[in-house]
């Protein structure tokens, strides 16, 4: 973990007040201690991706507004439907073959 100075001096040109601002509006969950915030490795990515936004895609802050949220229920979809998949593998070839057999159905009903 990392904290806030350190982040700040680990990324070129972000500052403290805009570093709050972030955590202000939801787009970042660090950790908050008695010495003030402590950031995990998420954290680290999700800085990196505003930042990759905001200066390579100019999105602005209305817009990660609704990109960031949309991004976080894709993950956790992503997550589910890979517990899912392993849920499913662990059942009989018989069970899996049923399940398989109407993903297709259903797909060709689309």
């Amino acid at each position: 973990m990392m904290n806030e100075r350190d982040v700040l001096g680990r990324f070129h040109g972000l500052g403290r007040k805009t570093l709050m601002v972030w955590i202000e509006r939801g787009w970042l969950a660090p950790e908050r201690g008695r010495h003030g915030y402590r950031f995990r490795e998420i954290d680290l990515a999700r800085i990196r991706l505003i930042r990759e936004f905001t200066r390579e895609m100019a999105l602005d802050d209305n817009a990660l507004d609704v990109v960031l949220p949309l991004l976080d229920q894709v993950h956790g979809l992503r997550h589910r439907l890979r517990c899912l998949a392993e849920a499913v593998s662990a059942e009989p070839a018989e069970v899996r073959r049923r399940i398989a057999a109407e993903l297709e159905a259903r797909a060709g009903r689309r």
